[in-house]
């Protein structure tokens, strides 16, 4: 079944070098500093302080890494983009970290695009799709923070984000940190892709 039954977290990196240990599957998570990331991990995972969730945008700088069930697959928290709490100098070193793990991994299977449902996708966010796009990356587009919406506006937003990607409108999944609102759907792309 389809199910993240146990997660733990394993380590921190401050860059992308070597492989993790194991070798295990890699499925990522990217999006914007206040896209609601680690409330979307620990959602995901259904552990509620697995991922630290902090009020300041942009204190994610690590690559933290998550082992799911045991030993099946990581999930790769990557520093938020979009947001400069720090020196532009801090900004290119997270730009560098994320395109050097990204292009340097051998085990990602799959990276999931956050993008607040909420707001037309910021240039930022473009940039990320279409760098995924362009080097053959697989990705899902992930819409967080639909329970701030209605039914109606959910499907208007959804239209405005597919405009803006080119992925299709039934390729971007809704989701609630919340309610766990597809849930199960976004688990369902994960497992495809890594027995896949």
């Amino acid at each position: 079944m389809n199910i993240i039954k146990s997660a733990e977290f394993i380590t921190s990196y401050v860059r992308y070098g070597e492989p993790f240990p194991d070798g295990l599957p890699e499925i990522a998570v990217v999006g914007r500093s206040n896209v609601g990331k680690s409330s979307f991990i620990n959602m995901l995972c259904g552990v509620r302080q697995l991922a630290r969730v902090s009020n300041t945008p942009g204190r994610t700088r690590l690559i933290n890494l998550f082992r799911i069930n045991g030993d099946e697959f990581y999930i790769v928290d990557l520093p938020g983009y979009g947001f400069q709490a720090g020196a532009k100098s801090d900004t290119k070193d997270w730009a560098a970290m994320i395109e050097g793990y990204l292009c340097g991994s051998p085990e990602l299977k799959q990276v999931i695009l956050l993008a607040d449902i909420r707001h037309a996708p910021t240039e930022q966010d473009i940039t990320m799709q279409k760098y995924l796009y362009f080097n053959k990356i697989p990705y899902t587009v992930i819409a967080t923070k639909s329970d701030k919406l209605s039914k109606m506006r959910i499907a208007s937003q959804l239209r405005e984000l597919d405009n803006a990607f080119g992925v299709g409108i039934d390729n971007i999944i809704p989701v609630s940190n919340e309610t766990g609102y597809n849930k199960d759907k976004v688990t369902e792309a994960i497992f495809s892709r890594i027995r896949g």
